[in-house]
């Protein structure tokens, strides 16, 4: 007997939405299966189902696909920008619907895994699995030792307490800086807190990826054991 798994999450798993926005998804009556609508969220279906309907365009599982890139400044983590900003996903050639794991803002750069599993991307971002995440950060000005230990112990943002889980002085204005929490610009908004100001902010590792000597903009594809 073939596993089953509820209908939202194949939904994110075939890439072609988050799971979230897959639930709301069923709960509008956008989703059937044997063009019969469904509306329960607890609805399972075999992985490699393919009479399942969304606004009446049949989906099926898609091959998985998965690529590191050394993002470059000046791109969002995005699909799609109105502001027509360049996005991740044009530098990346594949006729695949992929989508970033995780956010770089707009001004820095480094690591970035893309693909379409949708499964992957949850264990990869939600702060439970505690996936850490290394940045190398320079400043404009030397860090003090007492920040250091600010920096450990934690800064009050909106989300809560932002803590790093490791920082290392690399240079008298560098950093190399740990986290397993993914909030927005978090890193950049810690530091502003202690008078401090990012210049430059890359990515350098995420679990098991390193960025290693890949160029900026420049992407290779990689296999699923090489991730997690």
């Amino acid at each position: 007997m073939k596993n089953k798994i509820r209908l939202a999450k194949f939904l994110a798993n075939c890439g072609l939405t988050s799971r979230r926005k897959a639930e709301n998804l069923i709960l509008k009556g956008k989703v059937s299966i044997d063009r019969k609508v469904v509306t329960k969220l607890a609805t399972k279906v075999e992985e490699d189902v393919l009479n399942i309907f969304v606004n009446n365009k049949r989906i099926k599982s898609a091959v998985k696909e998965y690529y590191i890139l050394n993002k470059p400044k000046g791109y969002i983590c995005s699909l799609n920008d109105p502001y027509n900003s360049k996005t991740v996903i044009s530098l990346i050639k594949t006729k695949k619907r992929i989508f970033p794991v995780g956010r770089l803002d707009k001004n820095s750069q480094g690591l970035l895994l893309l693909t379409n599993d949708g499964d992957l991307t949850y264990k990869l971002t939600h702060p439970k699995f505690n996936v850490l995440k290394t940045y190398l950060v320079v400043l404009d000005k030397e860090i003090k030792k007492k920040d250091i230990l600010k920096l450990k112990k934690g800064i009050k943002l909106e989300e809560g307490i932002a803590k790093v889980d490791k920082i290392e002085l690399k240079n008298k204005n560098e950093i190399l800086i740990t986290i397993h929490q993914g909030w927005k610009r978090q890193i950049r908004r810690m530091l502003e807190i202690l008078n401090y100001k990012v210049k430059e902010l890359t990515r350098i590792s995420e679990g098991r990826l390193k960025l290693g000597r890949l160029k900026l903009g420049q992407y290779k594809k990689i296999k699923k054991e090489n991730i997690i």
